[in-house]
């Protein structure tokens, strides 16, 4: 259930894509590896040597005009268009027409990003970013050699602020085998992933939101919702997000253990975490307790339209300002109450409510092995410009006396019946700023803190955001990060597309499994499993932990 998963990613990719963007990459002529021809410098805005004389100077504009593609993930927000609106025009104007780039922004499906990168690569028309939440799947595009290795000072040279900013972490975490491969965003340990109940259907059937202290307690309440004719708990296919059972594991967590059985990218269907996890969903369904058609629930449109219809009384996603999730379910269900669902709610007695914690950055990027000189500078020059508070404030917030107005404090404060041309997106412009920072922050923490609430916070449903951040702080000393390998894991890269469709496939079917054939369908799909190549994963990377290649 997505109660029990931080984000909902679909990672789909067929083999022969991932075929097509391999081998030989480097040699292509539009590499950057290949040395640019000098630009006349008679122009008036012709590169000069840098200071050291290592770098061309664009400080006033390239010579000849400079094409940026930049990856925006596509939400399918209703009215917006990620690659035309009111603030990717205004980038233009403000930092492509200054410099001479031409900044085009190229869509990524969120649900399918895997597929459609892999797509753009095999045709050759992949952003000059490449892009990922999770570093498997970063180290999947690096071991696919599509990505350039990076020069230290010439970030430095062309971003200094975002360097600033960001050379620690790029240091600690973005070299592999050796190379300066990847840079990444900014994350503070924050969150806004949750799970709405119906509070109404709680206290329908003489319980409180905060009596659902274990899962054999949220069970309780469910049996209840069925004997009252309610509905049921909402639920979805598991896809590429693989934090499912982390409510049914041992605390404290062993180290090497977890390294071993914790990949977002390749599911866990052999421990007795998993098992005690399986076993929980199987009686969930057998007893009519959640959405009976889970698997097809394959995306965040199709669990929101079960809870928006009344049919479901749970739903995991991001709160946000400006959801409509609330509105929308008040339109079919007018007496409509919300909460959070306590963070104890999944969490079988005696267990601690463990979850995963983010790495200390947001996205993970690469640069594009065909990316020019050129390219590669304008993709510095452009993280130079967005790291600007003013700029990355317009960003986050808008047009002062249109979008928001300031408080006291320096808040802004945003404007939420506001529909002009400088709207925000539905998650309030994330996917543009997402590259250097993974949300809003000011330099006073307790401003900060406001702007959480403020950007989380549905008018008139101000508390859940509130129970949002104070379950996120609660409960901080049981999230723990996924271990991070030093090295690509060639074993995870070959077999990980088969292994989440057979995943889907068995552990589907022994969720739907009668209750006393459980444990011989378990036990037949763990074989099929492990012989599809999850041994040769597990083996590969015990190698590697006795080696001591991870953090």
């Amino acid at each position: 259930m997505r109660k029990f998963t931080s984000t909902v990613l679909a990672l789909f990719v067929a083999a022969g894509l991932m075929a097509g963007c391999t081998g030989n990459n480097n040699g292509n002529a539009n590499s950057s590896t290949e040395p640019s021809p000098s630009a006349s410098n008679t122009a008036s805005n012709a590169p000069s040597d840098a200071a050291e004389g290592k770098y061309p100077d664009y400080s006033k504009g390239f010579p000849e005009k400079v094409t940026l593609q930049i990856p925006v993930y596509e939400r399918a927000f209703e009215g917006w268009n990620v690659t035309d609106n009111y603030y990717t025009r205004w980038i233009q104007k403000e930092f492509g027409d200054k410099y001479n780039i031409d900044v085009k922004f190229v869509p990524i499906t969120r649900n399918s990003e895997v597929t459609d990168y892999e797509q753009l690569l095999a045709s050759h028309k992949a952003p000059d970013i490449i892009f990922h939440y999770d570093m498997p799947q970063a180290l999947a595009y690096y071991g696919e050699d599509v990505m350039q290795e990076l020069d230290y000072d010439e970030i430095a040279n062309y971003a200094p602020t975002y360097w600033k900013n960001m050379s620690e972490t790029i240091k600690q975490y973005g070299i592999v085998d050796g190379k300066n491969v990847f840079f990444f965003a900014q994350r503070p340990a924050v969150d806004n992933f949750t799970t709405l109940i119906r509070k109404d259907w709680v206290e329908k059937v003489g319980m409180k939101v905060e009596d659902l202290t274990s899962l054999e307690k949220y069970n309780e309440m469910l049996e209840k919702w069925k004997a009252a004719g309610l509905g049921i708990a909402g639920a979805s296919l598991l896809q590429n997000n693989y934090t499912f059972n982390y409510a049914f594991r041992d605390w404290p967590i062993d180290p090497k253990y977890r390294a071993l059985y914790s990949d977002l990218g390749v599911a866990d269907l052999t421990t007795k975490e998993t098992e005690k996890y399986l076993k929980n969903l199987n009686y969930q369904y057998n007893h009519g307790l959640i959405d009976k058609e889970f698997y097809l629930r394959n995306d965040d449109a199709k669990t929101k339209a079960e809870f928006v219809a009344g049919k479901t009384g749970t739903y995991g996603f991001y709160l946000a300002s400006n959801t409509d999730v609330l509105t929308a379910t008040l339109k079919n269900n007018p007496d409509a109450q919300f909460a959070v669902l306590p963070g104890t709610a999944g969490v079988p007695e005696g267990n601690k409510p463990q979850g995963r914690a983010y790495w200390p950055f947001g996205l993970i990027m690469g640069m594009n092995y065909e990316s020019t000189d050129e390219e590669r500078a304008a993709v510095w020059m452009y993280l130079e410009w967005m790291s600007q508070p003013e700029n990355l404030f317009y960003l986050q917030n808008g047009v002062e006396g249109q979008n928001y107005t300031l408080d006291a404090d320096g808040l802004a404060v945003k404007n939420p019946d506001y529909k002009g041309e400088s709207v925000l997106s539905q998650n309030n412009n994330k996917d543009y700023f997402a590259l250097v920072s993974e949300v809003v922050q000011y330099t006073d923490p307790a401003v900060t803190r406001k702007a959480y609430l403020q950007n989380w916070s549905p008018p008139g449903y101000e508390y859940l955001a509130e129970d949002v951040l104070n379950n996120f702080e609660k409960y901080a000393e049981f999230r723990t990060p996924d271990a991070l390998f030093s090295v690509v894991l060639e074993k995870v890269n070959e077999y990980k597309a088969d292994l989440n469709s057979l995943f889907q496939e068995l552990y589907v079917k022994i969720a739907l499994a009668p209750e006393d054939q459980f444990d011989k369908v378990y036990e037949e799909a763990k074989k099929t499993y492990l012989d599809a190549g999850y041994q040769e994963i597990l083996d590969e990377k015990q190698k590697a932990i006795d080696a001591g290649q991870f953090k």
